[in-house]
């Protein structure tokens, strides 16, 4: 499980506790959930024992901004949402595990839409187009992976909120691609202020369902 958007490091201290494998921080400046607005910084996330392992999200940056960010921040993997070209992606890839993120429309052919990424970076990430790179609340119809084979792991994103477990384990029967489910705004207070009693609930209903495969294997 990702929990993307996080801004505070006592709420990145509880997803560690909690088991959570992969928190969000996103340097992309036009976010309300960019971390340059808010009270983390570097230094004091490296200096926390934490097994939580650090995406950094970026829009269309300048590659050696992002290289940098990745070395300051320590980030273990790098998302990129925005229209970053495979070319981009693989200089980054070279350097630290890339996930590509897709905004989904409806009738895409991801297929065709993924095909030129697939030797350039490690995982996708599928999220619901809207006026926002992500964090938009909404989802899109996730249909439109049926019956599709990328070749490599991805993540689940968009819109995904607290009464979705059952959802999410239904949809995950089966799908050996699918790597990890994306949360974001709808498990917020307030832009990067997570409910922290609604992400435990969520990831305690996720365990309690049916035995099955795992949403989120192990990082």
């Amino acid at each position: 499980m990702k929990v993307c958007g996080m801004t505070r490091l006592d709420q990145i201290r509880r997803l560690d506790a909690m088991g959570v494998e992969f928190a969000g921080l996103i340097f992309y400046p036009r976010s309300p959930r960019y971390v340059g607005k808010s009270d983390l910084d570097a230094d004091s996330l490296r200096r926390e024992r934490l097994r939580v392992n650090r995406v950094g999200v970026f829009v269309d940056a300048p590659l050696e901004e992002l290289l940098r960010t990745v070395d300051q921040w320590r980030l273990h993997m790098v998302q990129l949402h925005g229209d970053e070209s495979p070319r981009y992606c693989e200089k980054v890839s070279s350097h630290v595990t890339t996930i590509k993120a897709f905004r989904v429309a409806p009738d895409d052919d991801l297929s065709w839409k993924t095909h030129p990424f697939r030797e350039a970076v490690d995982m996708y990430l599928f999220d619901a187009v809207g006026v926002s790179y992500g964090g938009n609340g909404t989802r899109f119809d996730w249909r439109t992976l049926d019956g599709r084979s990328f070749g490599k792991p991805w993540f689940l994103s968009g819109g995904i909120g607290p009464d979705d477990a059952t959802r999410i384990r239904d949809f995950a029967a089966g799908r050996r691609e699918l790597f990890a489910i994306d949360l974001n705004s709808r498990f917020e207070t307030s832009p990067g202020v997570k409910d922290m009693s609604a992400l435990e609930r969520f990831r305690h209903d996720l365990a309690a369902q049916s035995p099955g495969p795992a949403p989120t294997p192990d990082a």
